[in-house]
């Protein structure tokens, strides 16, 4: 991992659970595999048994593999393993585990604030109440306010969104989702209502974004398909930026049909002159839904315990499995 990530995730309240279930040298930190210069490294490697990883780690290609020729397992303390598990792992026949399921829970807590402000018009309220420093007549100017037997629509049954469901359950919302590889019988399990895509957006007062990027998925909500959106409908995207056309979002915006919570954009970062920036039916936030502070030692915290179930013969509880990597996040 980097230097940036061990200083953030090996945390004084997590370190020593780590040093408690396994060998390892906690000065030791490896950002590049082929590095000659660090003494001691490659007989290190050539032990090392597990990867502890995370954000900043190179890639495990079969040169950095060959030099770590004991190595069984990988254990992620972040989410997606794809920027550094390779084929060549797989090949080996490496055990990987990732601590994606614990980075959804504040995502889809920020999704379920997200999705609540929406329905009841809290940043449109509040820049009104703002700017005019007296009354407002919420009746007049939001007659449909609230969130009771609204329409929420999810883009993804992933970690994530199976979360969001979860937590949507005690609200009175009707959920749909869309997941061309998701068993609708689970789905529906989870309180959900199939849906297919276009049908989805026309139906939805909400939109949720929760897929991954792949070349399939890029730009899938496009001019045509954010036309199919209700007029004063709201996108949330905690996914990636390249689901959404930001040009033909940027329209739709500027024109007050539609609302936004964007917490990916494409670019990631906008440009300063960016019209988004200053909508009062846009929420802007620099990319926070994922695991911040406090909140990484629940990744590092997971990642320590998949680590103890390996040092005790039992299988990963949140495994990767290689058949669905393509295809997630």
């Amino acid at each position: 991992m980097s230097p940036a990530t061990r200083e953030a995730v090996l945390t004084r309240r997590i370190l020593p659970e780590l040093l408690r279930v396994a060998d390892v040298d906690p000065d030791l930190l490896v950002s590049d595999f082929a590095r000659d210069d660090e003494p001691g490294l490659p007989g290190r490697l050539a032990r090392a048994e597990v990867l502890f990883t995370g954000w900043g780690c190179p890639p495990l290609d079969e040169e950095a593999l060959r030099r770590m020729p004991r190595l069984r397992a990988v254990v992620h303390s972040a989410g997606s393993v794809k920027h550094h598990v390779t084929a060549a792992c797989w090949e080996r026949g490496l055990l990987v585990s990732s601590a994606a399921a614990a980075n959804a829970v504040p995502v889809a807590e920020y999704t379920l604030a997200a999705i609540l402000f929406a329905n009841k018009r809290v940043l449109e309220s509040a820049h009104a109440y703002r700017s005019r420093r007296g009354p407002v007549d919420l009746l007049r100017h939001y007659p449909e306010v609230g969130n009771y037997r609204r329409t929420v629509g999810l883009v993804g049954a992933s970690l994530i969104g199976r979360r969001v469901m979860e937590l949507l359950r005690p609200f009175d919302l009707r959920v749909l989702v869309h997941d061309p590889y998701a068993d609708p019988a689970e789905v529906a399990a989870l309180g959900g209502e199939p849906c297919p895509l276009d049908e989805l957006l026309r139906r939805s007062d909400v939109v949720s974004l929760h897929a991954p990027a792949l070349p399939e998925t890029r730009h899938l909500l496009d001019a045509s398909r954010l036309a199919l959106m209700p007029d004063g409908a709201t996108l949330v995207n905690t996914a990636r930026g390249s689901l959404v056309d930001t040009a033909a979002l940027t329209e739709e915006l500027v024109a007050g049909r539609l609302h936004a919570v964007l917490d990916h954009t494409e670019p990631e970062v906008l440009p300063a002159a960016s019209p988004l920036f200053d909508l009062p039916n846009v929420l802007l936030t620099p990319h926070v839904a994922g695991s911040l502070g406090g909140e990484l030692d629940r990744l590092a915290a997971s990642a320590v315990e998949e680590l103890e179930r390996y040092a005790r013969g039992l299988g990963f509880r949140y495994p990767v499995d290689p058949g669905r990597l393509a295809r997630s996040a």
